[in-house]
């Protein structure tokens, strides 16, 4: 042990150093998640460049790591990378959602395929590999200063990898179930860079450090104070202005944002609106109205009560809309995020009458006997599409639920341009054909979403016809006839989906590159003929 540094004869602290550094990769793991996530979703995918990476960098500071502490076995250097590290932690809520941004605005005029998967990739690179490289060069150096003899040397090791574990589990837990939700994703990254920061300096201070006649920790502290003050917004849109309401959940990012004629929520900063509440009390000119068909397909005229479960609830649009236009429809709605439910109830006056319920909702059907009419699965988000609720397995799920003339639709919101074989909406129809005898698709006008219909009733298409003949509202019948002209019967394929390979997110990945070169086409032609100032400019 080192005489001049006393507080290393204390292996206690040595394992608590071990403890927190565990914690804080966890936590830090947990963060980039949620800071990623409403650019770039919380798919596998993303989660699977958020562990390759910061393995990466957690190899390569052990390695690092114990060469350093054989070559110069001072533990000062430890400390201050440390400190270095809870710094950089620090700055990622002043400056990480700027550096996604100009990550992205870079590559999405240099990358053809693979957008998101490159740019998620490049961010988690440039954000989290060098503070976790350097909290990877923890357990080596430890492991340096801790071990006395061969004698006990196993313990010792056991014991500071005991102590990183630990601190680990509970670096998993803390942040998803008490910090996160309590205060955001921000001040959970300025939590754990607080620690380590208090860690260093109890160690500097303790071995008789002048902490303040060595410019660079107080230059540290200084930065970390900085910090505090200005990383605490928990605003991801922070270009946008005058959003009703910006937060998060468990599960989301959310967005809320209103104007003259609608309220509408998003959880995604990048892509589309998940749910909307037009306040003329028309018709809303997104997929909701299509879904509707569903009710005449499933006889709504011939029934005093017409029930109607929707998966994947939302604001409950889709619930609302019925409510407006049909007096015998009772709607009920499964949700996993309570807050979307919260956020329906206070700003998108979700029906009092309609019942929601907090769950999965595939694991709701598996927990209850009721039939419906009409079951609505709208619980597929960007690429986030659960595979649990893409299987043949699920679907089956469904038709156990359906009455005898049920009705199925199902928001497909992946509609891509090219019309290419192999599509995540060929694997999602072929899935369902493989289930449903009668299966019919219509595409949603300027909008990336498909409806699909789906029942066992062969009369489902004459029912849904003479159905529209009796409707009273012009607007809705000259809206439902529309969609029969448009109906397009799905011709099943062998593209199946099960429970055991669903590669849902390499399916969705591919429609998401297609629809991100649509919608940046103009400003590449920018781009090639102005350069990037004439991007500006015209951004301005």
């Amino acid at each position: 042990m080192d005489s001049n540094r006393p507080i290393l004869n204390n292996k206690f602290y040595l394992y608590l150093t071990e403890f927190f550094a565990g914690m804080s990769v966890m936590a830090v793991e947990l963060g980039a998640s949620r800071l990623l996530a409403p650019y770039f979703s919380s798919s596998q995918i993303v989660w699977t460049i958020i562990i390759g990476t910061i393995m990466i960098a957690m190899a390569l500071g052990n390695i690092y790591g114990g060469k350093s502490a054989d070559k110069d076995p001072n533990p000062d250097k430890l400390y201050k990378r440390i400190i270095i590290a809870a710094v950089w932690i620090a700055l990622i809520p002043v400056v990480g959602k700027l550096v996604i941004m100009l990550v992205s605005g870079l590559l999405i005029f240099t990358v053809s395929n693979n957008f998101l998967i490159i740019a998620a990739f490049v961010s988690c690179m440039v954000i989290f590999v060098f503070p976790l490289f350097l909290l990877g060069t923890v357990t080596p150096s430890l492991v340096k200063y801790s071990v006395d003899s061969l004698d006990d040397n196993g313990k010792t090791v056991g014991y500071l990898n005991a102590s990183n574990t630990i601190g680990s589990i509970i670096g998993t837990f803390v942040p998803t179930f008490i910090s996160i939700p309590a205060v955001g994703t921000s001040i959970t990254f300025l939590i754990f860079a607080g620690i380590l920061l208090a860690l260093s300096l109890i160690y500097f201070k303790s071995a008789g450090y002048k902490i303040l006649e060595d410019k660079k920790i107080p230059i540290a502290m200084i930065v970390f104070l900085l910090c505090t003050l200005l990383g605490h917004d928990d605003s991801f849109a922070f270009w946008q202005k005058n959003l009703t309401y910006e937060g998060e959940s468990i599960y989301n990012y959310l967005q809320v944002s209103e104007d003259d004629e609608e309220i509408a929520l998003s959880t995604n900063v990048l892509f589309g609106v998940q749910s909307v509440y037009r306040k003329d009390g028309g018709l809303t000119g997104y997929y909701y109205d299509h879904a509707m068909a569903s009710l005449y397909m499933a006889g709504i005229n011939e029934s005093s009560d017409v029930d109607v479960l929707i998966l994947g609830m939302g604001t409950g649009t889709f619930a609302t809309q019925c409510s407006r236009y049909f007096e015998n429809v009772n709607c009920e709605g499964v949700e996993i995020d309570q807050k979307i439910t919260n956020l329906a109830n206070q700003y998108f006056h979700l029906p009092s009458n309609v019942k929601v319920t907090t769950y999965d909702g595939r694991a709701y059907l598996q927990a209850i006997d009721k039939k419906y009419d009409v079951i609505m699965v709208d619980a597929y988000q960007d690429i986030t599409i659960p595979f649990q609720m893409s299987s043949k397995q699920f679907f089956k799920l469904v038709k156990k639920h359906l009455k005898k003339n049920g009705v199925m639709v199902v928001n497909m919101n992946m509609r891509g341009t090219k019309k290419v074989k192999g599509s995540i909406n060929d694997y999602l129809s072929d899935t369902i054909s493989s289930v449903f005898s009668e299966v019919y698709t219509v595409d949603v006008k300027n909008s990336s979403n498909r409806e699909l219909f789906a029942s066992n009733n062969k009369g489902m298409i004459p029912i849904f016809q003479e159905t529209i003949e009796s409707e009273k509202n012009l607007e809705l019948k000259l809206f439902m006839e529309e969609i029969s002209e448009t109906l397009k019967k799905h011709k099943a394929g062998r593209l199946i989906l099960t429970d055991d390979k669903a590669p849902v997110e390499l399916l969705g990945m591919k429609v998401i590159d297609d629809l991100i070169k649509e919608e940046v086409r103009y400003y590449k032609d920018i781009y090639e003929e102005d350069g990037l100032k004439g991007v500006i400019e015209e951004v301005l």
